[in-house]
């Protein structure tokens, strides 16, 4: 008697294909990259202007990258 395995861990949610998925994640991992770099190469005075510290960057830069995914 045969039997048939499904592998649940490759299988994309609600349509997606699991390629669709992986470039979603890394043009967000982009987005999060060009962010931290553009924030990190601001001087304090123009944080600061910004309403941002410099410990703030990290999580900024995530929200801008990650939020909505």
């Amino acid at each position: 008697m045969a039997t048939a395995l499904q592998h649940s861990s490759l299988k994309a949610p609600a349509g997606n294909s699991v390629l669709d998925i992986a470039i979603k994640k890394l043009k967000a991992f982009r987005t999060y990259r060009t962010a931290l770099n553009e924030l990190r190469s601001l001087s304090n005075r123009e944080l600061a202007d910004l309403g941002l510290h410099r410990s703030m960057i990290k999580r900024v830069a995530l929200e801008a990258a990650y939020d909505g995914i």
